[in-house]
């Protein structure tokens, strides 16, 4: 029998965090997760959720220390309501949520990031994704995860209205267009990633939107 996993989960209360808890507290190769979040979560014998300040992380905390992590923080250029704001969420924390989980010895690092992340974009939004994946590279993880999903399909708490309107959209017409263009399940998200980080593969590997449909 395997030695069941521990793992790291920042994002847990975003809508494909949400799904990626559940699926991991439900699988039997997962043994623990932590899962520090601002706001509490439900209890579970499985989960530990330390509260913590995101511009503030405790470096010595022993919950950096796990068999893989999955980050799932985002944001959007309109909940942060300044390109400074987006990065803080979007590039800040999780490379330095990378750099305290390499330095406790994590070895797999998974990430939510997204189609068309290219550091060199001209759009704000696709190349600080990219610049991310970039700079996760450079940290030393044994097994490294990008998985790329489109637009998201599923219930969020924040209300996104582009967001909302671009998937019905696409819901309409999904069909009717090319497998890498089409709506991106929460669940299938979550899968994913999950499944990343229990079968972590030694160097750099992306999983596209297609494969989530």
């Amino acid at each position: 029998m395997h030695t069941p996993v521990r793992l790291l989960l920042v994002g847990a209360t975003g809508m494909v965090g949400r799904h990626l808890l559940a699926q991991a507290l439900n699988d039997p190769r997962v043994g623990a997760v932590t899962a520090p979040v601002r706001r509490a979560l439900p209890e579970h014998p499985k989960l530990s959720s330390p509260r913590v300040d995101f511009d503030c992380l405790p470096d010595t905390a022993d919950w950096w220390q796990a068999d893989a992590v999955i980050c799932t923080l985002g944001t959007t250029l309109r909940t942060a309501e300044s390109k400074a704001a987006f990065r803080r969420v979007d590039y800040d924390y999780p490379l330095t949520i990378a750099r305290l989980t390499r330095a406790a010895g994590t070895p797999a690092y998974v990430l939510n990031s997204a189609i068309g992340a290219d550091a060199a974009s001209r759009f704000f939004y696709n190349r600080t994704k990219g610049e991310l994946e970039q700079a996760l590279t450079r940290e030393g993880f044994e097994s490294l995860t990008f998985v790329r999903p489109g637009v998201i399909g599923g219930h969020r708490e924040e209300f996104r209205p582009g967001e909302r309107a671009l998937t019905m959209t696409l819901g309409l017409i999904g069909p009717l267009l090319p497998r890498a263009w089409r709506i991106n399940p929460a669940p299938s998200i979550a899968r994913e990633l999950l499944e990343a980080a229990l079968r972590p593969a030694a160097g750099v590997h992306l999983v596209l939107s297609d494969r989530m449909i």
